[in-house]
């Protein structure tokens, strides 16, 4: 006669309390992934206080909280998008081959424009730039542009080009990839149709970077 398997039981371990700071940081991170949402979903405008709290599962309370009112929680879902795309980036090389830089910084950067992320944040600016109220606007521009040249010149220091250069392929980089990405969303066709205007970028600052003409 052959024994049945041995059965068990294991004790299921205690679940340890979590902390008031994981707790701050769990909140802080759903009420920004609302306005993500929110936004993405039904647009900034319908994107209220109270549509807010009720996606995140808490109490405009929370939020005033964890961010002072809406134009803090705002301002850190602004950092948080411009942060992510510092975090896309980060993988590419700032040595080797040019081509591959290159192509991977553009692939890697179009992934965070072609993203709900970066449409959410465009709109959060956007709203902020048309208020008479406020004039940090123009400053937080100017904060993300000087970053974004940073990271360009990180990248691409070793290209033989003028600084003044840099900062113009920089620029022209920055404006066709915001560009088309306003494009992908009025005409709603998937991300990757515009890899052929991608390839073209590409090929643009390969030609640029070693100094052909034409």
């Amino acid at each position: 006669m052959v024994d049945s398997p041995r059965r068990i039981q294991l004790p299921v371990p205690a679940a340890r309390p979590r902390s008031h700071a994981e707790r701050s940081t769990e909140t802080r991170a759903a009420i920004l992934s609302a306005v993500s949402e929110s936004v993405a979903e039904v647009g900034f405008a319908r994107t209220t206080a109270s549509e807010i709290a009720r996606r995140a599962g808490v109490t405009w309370g929370a939020v005033q909280h964890h961010f002072g009112g809406k134009d803090g929680m705002l301002t850190a879902v602004l950092e948080g998008s411009f942060n992510r795309f510092a975090e896309r980036v980060e993988s590419v090389p700032r040595e080797g081959p040019l081509e591959k830089r290159v192509s991977l910084f553009v692939d890697r950067a179009w992934d965070h424009y072609s993203s709900a992320d970066y449409r959410t944040a465009n709109e959060i600016l956007l709203h902020f730039h048309a208020r008479e109220d406020i004039d940090e606007a123009p400053a937080w521009s100017a904060i993300m542009a000087k970053a974004w040249n940073d990271i360009w010149h990180e990248i691409f220091h070793a290209a033989p080009i003028s600084r003044q250069r840099q900062v113009l392929l920089a620029g022209y980089t920055l404006a066709t990839l915001s560009g088309l990405a306003g494009l992908l969303l009025l005409s709603g066709d998937p991300a990757d149709s515009m890899a052929r205007d991608l390839d073209i970028l590409k090929h643009l600052l390969i030609r640029e970077f070693a100094g052909e003409e034409g």
